[in-house]
């Protein structure tokens, strides 16, 4: 792992919402740019709350295998 980063959003927003603009953020902070939704990254969220971006996700060239992200506490 090289980084870890932790967005909270205690918004009224829609949950698809959050997490696209919890993406943004981290994806901001770690001056990266956002990843492209595949069809097969948003069936994994939806399954499991967690997805893993590779370099098909992205426009630009990473030097790192992934960018993961975990839904890791709800709201009921």
């Amino acid at each position: 792992m090289i980084r870890d980063e932790v967005v909270e959003d205690d918004g009224d927003d829609t949950r698809t919402h959050k997490i696209l603009r919890a993406l943004e953020t981290a994806c901001h902070d770690m001056d990266l740019a956002v990843p492209i939704w595949l069809d097969s990254a948003v069936r994994d969220f939806k399954r499991t709350s967690k997805v893993r971006f590779t370099q098909d996700a992205f426009i630009e060239s990473i030097d790192f295998d992934s960018l993961e992200m975990h839904v890791i506490e709800e709201d009921p």
